[in-house]
């Protein structure tokens, strides 16, 4: 397992001013491995770590109140989306005034889909979400491997490519057939594994519900359901657009993305990494490939596209230290400005647009357009 500084630094950082910190991420995310370490490194007292998918665990936290009631320390609870019960106690214990215990709560399913979560942590829980490995962490010289392979620590870790691509099928199978059943949705497994090659397949583009639901045979509000249970586990994003006050038609609805590109390639079914540079779903998969790890690293939830229905787009906008941020994502080795990016420069009032490419260099394209490696644009939000 590769060292993740940067997340054990955000955790700590956080507990200074929370009594609760949430890791929230897919599945086999690196969370437990995570919150291993960062237990290595605490000093303030005695910890107590549950597994909540462990029969013995769960059985001690039947009476979950009188349990973690009398703990001080550290109190970790990994999968805490499997007793949803557990969200009101945290609640009443985190309010104590002298804060005996502080919480490590990890899970594989966001608050919204989570019923109860979110309401009952409001104010008190910090997130530090976690996702598969950046190119920060696995290094420049591996970004066509992670790329390829994706993020998840088990895929590209893999002793090779078809172990990569094995362990990519068995996580399909485990996350349709257990994970999905045991947040209580009663969806039919080859049901939700057809939507996620649909998905696949609109990787990149702008959500269209009735062409989906026609397809799978299904409502607008079914298909509506099933995108936000892909998103609700950390498998989908939903790129949401942005307005701004011009009398320009602009694009309302989100576009979506498979969050793991190896997930991806996977669903597509392309077969090597030679493959990929003549699938039809190539640009796509370096946009959206680029646009989790700008997100993993810019610490932002202030990110959206921009498009209108004359053709002017924006691939991502985002909002970073008060400065408006463009990016649009090219695979050509020589990228060049066009027409499109000088209008969202001007109309969305950019303080700079970046082009990122998979090369080695950055250059100026004009005063505010610079095409710029993909570890460099991770650089300039961080640094």
């Amino acid at each position: 397992m590769l060292a993740r500084p940067s997340y054990l630094d955000a955790i700590q950082e956080r507990f200074l001013d929370y009594p609760i910190v949430a890791l929230p991420g897919p599945r086999q995310a690196g969370k437990t491995t995570l919150a291993r370490r960062f237990v290595e490194t605490w000093t303030d007292g005695p910890v107590h770590f549950f597994d909540l998918e462990a029969p013995l665990d769960r059985r001690e936290l039947e009476n979950p109140h009188s349990t973690l009631e009398a703990l001080t320390g550290l109190v970790v609870l990994d999968e805490v989306q499997q007793m949803p019960e557990l969200f009101p106690v945290l609640r009443v214990l985190a309010d104590r005034p002298e804060q005996p215990a502080q919480f490590l709560i990890l899970g594989s399913a966001s608050p919204e889909l989570v019923k109860g979560a979110g309401e009952s942590l409001a104010g008190r829980v910090s997130f530090v979400d976690v996702t598969g490995f950046n190119i920060r962490e696995t290094g420049e010289e591996a970004l066509a491997e992670r790329w390829w392979r994706g993020g998840f620590p088990r895929a590209f870790l893999a002793r090779s490519d078809k172990a990569s691509r094995q362990w990519q099928q068995d996580f399909f199978r485990t996350f349709l057939e257990r994970d999905i059943p045991q947040l209580g949705i009663k969806i039919p497994s080859s049901a939700l594994r057809r939507f996620w090659s649909m998905i696949a397949h609109s990787h990149g583009q702008i959500w269209n519900a009735s062409e989906i639901g026609r397809s799978l045979g299904v409502s607008d509000p079914t298909t509506r359901r099933y995108l936000d249970i892909l998103s609700g586990t950390y498998v989908v994003r939903q790129l949401q657009p942005w307005f701004e006050n011009l009398k320009k038609r602009q694009v309302k609805s989100p576009k979506v993305y498979v969050r793991d590109s190896g997930l991806l390639h996977a669903l597509l079914e392309v077969g090597s990494a030679k493959q990929l540079y003549r699938h039809p779903k190539y640009g796509a998969s370096w946009e959206g490939f680029c646009i989790e790890q700008i997100l993993s690293v810019s610490d932002t939830l202030d990110a959206y596209f921009w498009a209108t229905h004359s053709g002017a787009e924006l691939d991502l906008l985002i909002f970073h230290q008060g400065q408006r941020i463009g990016f649009e994502f090219k695979t050509s080795e020589a990228p060049s400005t066009t027409k499109s990016m000088h209008i969202a420069l001007a109309d969305l009032a950019l303080d700079h647009l970046y082009v990122v490419y998979p090369g080695e260099r950055k250059f100026v394209l004009t005063d505010k357009i610079t095409a710029i490696p993909l570890l460099g644009a991770l650089t300039v939000l961080v640094d």
